[in-house]
């Protein structure tokens, strides 16, 4: 086979380009979502939360109120919940893995640092800070691709890894993108609240 000289340039170029640590594209991933849930959007018989009054402290026994169950499970799956009512109306209730439930001011990543809505992102395998961008939304649970504006709007950020998973709840090419708190009628109803199959990540 003969190569044209514009071949063998394109291609020295495209080299170079991987060299000098371009963004790679990395194919196959499982991408779901992830918010902040809100009290007032949610329901159920009132549920006592026993956990720590403060953020440096882990699995403590503090009585931090009385809340609608499907709002505590919530903050269970998703991490963080933002208090509507009662005497800590404003704050965070937020649950981890290692710490159980504890009021905040705050939404927090796995760093302590505050998430950061379209630019927090969990993933197993990723280092801390790692730049992220998603190339190719694959398809959705029916197999087929998501809505426009869904992928449209779930590639336009540099998302960064900042948080991690449940130990147990990631695995391998699997990235989790926080999109912030609910809103309406909760965001489970939203079409931003998906899960992509056989995603495309840039990475880097």
């Amino acid at each position: 086979m003969t190569w044209s000289r514009a071949t063998v340039g394109l291609l020295l170029m495209m080299l170079l380009a991987t060299a000098c640590g371009n963004p790679s594209n990395s194919p196959g991933w499982l991408v779901t979502t992830y918010y902040t849930a809100v009290e007032s959007l949610h329901s159920g018989p009132f549920t006592r939360v026993i956990g720590c009054l403060r953020l440096d402290c882990q699995n403590g026994h503090d009585d931090l109120g009385y809340y609608p169950a499907d709002f505590v499970r919530a903050v269970h799956d998703e991490g963080t919940g933002r208090i509507t009512n009662g005497r800590y109306a404003g704050m965070y209730l937020n649950w981890s893995a290692g710490v159980g439930y504890w009021l905040d001011t705050a939404a927090r990543d796995a760093y302590g640092h505050p998430l950061q809505r379209f630019r927090t992102a969990a993933a197993d395998g990723l280092a801390k800070g790692t730049a992220v961008r998603l190339s190719s939304c694959g398809y959705v649970d029916n197999g087929k691709p998501p809505a426009t504006e869904v992928c449209a709007r779930l590639r336009a950020p540099t998302w960064v890894i900042n948080d991690s998973f449940t130990p147990g709840s990631g695995g391998s090419y699997h990235i989790d993108l926080y999109i912030g708190e609910e809103t309406g009628s909760g965001i489970r109803s939203s079409p931003l609240y998906t899960t992509l199959h056989n995603a495309v990540l840039s990475i880097g």
